[in-house]
């Protein structure tokens, strides 16, 4: 039987004063203001959340917060477990978002404030409460002004109703909405509301009959299914006009059923008795489940009209395709609150949302309490903007995520008021002011693991680059001592500088003295080289066919003749055996192309006598140019990687360049070298292909 929304509230309300009746003895009689208050705020939570624990819970961090009672005094009045929840309660209070105050919430502010407040949660439960409390903020404003209106309802939209939405919360959601919604635009608020023909409960009351009605039809068809249902509300109408451009006569969705059954084949079967029970519109009709929306949401839409010719929207689908859509890939939060949302940040959704549902145990709140947000750890700037990093940063971890001059400049911090060492780890919530000195002055104590002074990658880069630039002079002049004392102990045939350049891809010796100097390469890595390089000096390499230059083109054959004057295309450099043609130019003899060469076939359009048959005819056995174009993630040893590899293959890289974008964090590298036929091409693109972190191999 279903419960009236009236009567749910009856019930809460009892529950709320029931429960917080042990705390009455400890109220100054002269603060009734505050006891309704923290009766509102814990007879919403009980709304979701009975449970005597979160009602005492809430009503007990309430009246501290409202400096009626202290922590002190009714401690003794709680159990461990209220006393834990009102705890949380008082930290959460302490992070009102400040940043909403005085200007609109960003779409990014809005998100990490989301994310901070579900970080700073061991239970919840804590998060309704913090929610509850926002929602009676809202039902108190009408004596407000109008710009404490605006602020509210900003943060609500901002905030508040996408939290609520993600955690499956939705008459919490909607009544978040509406609000907000009456505050930030009573004109068009006003407008909706006249033009919808009853009031929300009167609108509730029909949902439940037509439920029943078609719950009814599908037994009757022998259906096993359960059927869900919820009128629209005011800010969601306007929302999805504002959106679609849509007139209010065109919004068919303001009563909408959603039916759950085992299968797909129950799925059609219940849309047949859904159209045969009510007038079917056929010109809106969706079947995604044959034709799945692109992030996998699979779902069957159809419109009818009930006997008072009312539009009625059904939602058919299999069960498994509803937990994929509120809890997975295909969530509705995730394009009711647009914008990306990391992996981690799903998990913890799902895991809340099934915390607060009153099947939910014990143990798994102990073990998300464990895990929630594990890896990161959010703190605000003195302006109230949040910093995210990864958990166990610093204080100095901080000042380098903020801005890279502000950490260079870094000689201090507080935390909350209070000054701090530089190796503070920080914990959710933590207002962080950074104390600077004019100039910069980064230390190498900075760098030492064992000091903590550091605990993200990226600071840690942003040090060693200052210290690199710094002292590129004396990195080079170290560099070239160590490199010298590998080059005097070298055994077999001896090496020149010039040859462990190129085997390690540098761009000149200097370039190996720096990063020798600076420790981005290791004198073992040079070592590694050299010996590569001194064991293909020592092999034998026999072949019937001495080697020609790549920019000869002695033995190629054009209509059958050898010996003409031609050269090798650069735009496709071909190598045997590819198919060849040669183009005949003025003065400069016939250029060998790839017959599948794009320039070829242009130059051919035009002037397709001068296109000319040719073939290797000897020419195969020589060592031809190749260009290499290399896409991968930007990481420290790439370009040895790659130069290591082609010393193993016996390949030299005569060019190399590298650009790399910060903001994607990709490489796009271009290397030349010279092989002897397109097998043993094929064979060096699959090894590059299979280094870490390698994307993709093309020839240019």
């Amino acid at each position: 039987m279903e419960t009236s929304h009236i009567d749910a509230h009856t019930a809460a309300a009892h529950s709320a004063a029931v429960a917080a009746d042990r705390l009455t003895p400890l109220i100054r009689q002269h603060a009734p203001d505050a006891w309704d208050r923290a009766i509102a705020i814990a007879t919403i939570v009980a709304q979701t959340d009975p449970d005597p624990t979160t009602v005492v819970g809430t009503v007990a961090a309430s009246l501290i917060a409202s400096h009626v009672l202290d922590l002190k005094s009714v401690t003794p009045a709680l159990s461990p477990a209220e006393l834990a929840l009102v705890r949380g309660c008082l930290t959460l209070g302490h992070l009102e978002p400040e940043t909403c105050a005085d200007a609109p919430v960003t779409a990014t502010q809005a998100e990490s404030l989301r994310r901070m407040l579900l970080a700073l949660v061991s239970d919840p439960r804590l998060v309704l409460v913090r929610i509850a409390e926002q929602l009676w903020r809202l039902r108190t404003a009408r004596r407000l002004d109008t710009a404490t209106q605006q602020r509210l309802s900003a943060q609500t939209l901002g905030i508040y109703a996408p939290l609520a939405n993600r955690l499956g919360l939705n008459a919490l959601k909607w009544e978040l909405e509406d609000y907000a919604c009456r505050y930030q635009d009573p004109a068009a608020y006003r407008q909706i509301a006249s033009l919808l023909s009853s009031r929300r409960t009167e609108r509730e009351r029909d949902i439940q009959a037509l439920i029943r009605q078609l719950r009814a039809a599908l037994t009757s068809a022998g259906l096993t299914a359960e059927v869900l249902g919820r009128p629209k509300h005011i800010y969601s109408i306007l929302r999805k006009m504002s959106l679609k451009q849509l007139l209010f006569k065109d919004v068919y969705d303001i009563r909408a059923l959603r039916v759950l059954v085992s299968d797909v084949p129950a799925c059609y079967a219940a849309l047949g008795v859904v159209q045969s029970l009510w007038h079917f519109v056929g010109s809106e009709f969706d079947d995604y489940i044959a034709h799945p929306k692109s992030n996998g949401y699979q779902s069957i839409h159809t419109l009818v009209r009930d006997d008072t010719g009312a539009l009625i929207e059904v939602q058919i689908r299999t069960q498994a395709m509803h937990e994929r859509a509120e809890l997975g890939a295909a969530a509705h939060w995730r394009y009711k609150d647009g914008g990306k949302h990391a992996r981690s940040v799903d998990d913890t959704i799902a895991r809340l949302r099934a915390l607060l549902s009153p099947s939910s145990s014990e143990d798994a709140l102990t073990f998300l309490h464990g895990s929630l947000f594990a890896q990161q750890v959010y703190a605000l700037t003195p302006t109230g903007a949040v910093i995210e990093l990864k958990s166990g940063a610093t204080v100095l971890d901080f000042a380098y995520q903020v801005h890279t001059s502000l950490g260079h400049r870094c000689r201090g911090a507080k935390i909350n008021g209070q000054i701090v060492p530089l190796t503070t780890a920080l914990t959710n919530g933590d207002r962080v002011e950074v104390l600077t000195h004019k100039e910069p002055t980064p230390s190498r104590d900075w760098l030492s693991a064992n000091k903590g002074y550091l605990a993200t990658k990226s600071a840690r880069a942003k040090v060693r680059a200052y210290f690199r630039a710094k002292d590129h002079d004396q990195h080079a002049r170290d560099g070239r001592a160590v490199c010298d004392r590998l080059l005097a102990r070298q055994q077999g045939p001896t090496l020149s500088v010039e040859v462990i350049v190129r085997a390690l891809g540098l761009a000149n010796a200097e370039a190996l003295y720096v990063a020798l100097g600076a420790g981005d390469l290791s004198a073992a890595q040079v070592t590694a080289a050299m010996e590569r390089q001194q064991a293909k000096l020592g092999e034998s390499l026999p072949t019937s066919h001495p080697a020609t230059a790549a920019t000869s083109t002695e033995g190629i054959s054009v209509m059958g003749v050898g010996d003409l004057l031609s050269t090798f295309a650069r735009c496709c450099r071909p190598v045997p055996p590819e198919a060849i043609r040669g183009y005949l130019t003025v003065g400069r003899g016939v250029t060998i192309h790839r017959a599948n060469c794009g320039n070829l076939a242009r130059i051919a359009q035009r002037q397709p006598a001068r296109v000319l048959p040719v073939d290797w005819g000897t020419a195969q056995h020589g060592v031809f140019p190749v260009e290499i174009v290399i896409h991968a993630a930007d990481r420290r040893g790439l370009v040895r990687d790659v130069s290591a590899l082609l010393a193993d293959t016996g390949l030299s890289i005569e060019r190399m360049s590298t650009d790399t974008n910060a903001a994607s964090g990709t490489a796009a590298m271009r290397l030349s070298t010279r092989v002897s036929s397109l097998a043993v091409l094929a064979r060096l693109m699959e090894r590059i292909k299979a280094l870490n972190g390698v994307f993709t191999v093309a020839r240019h």
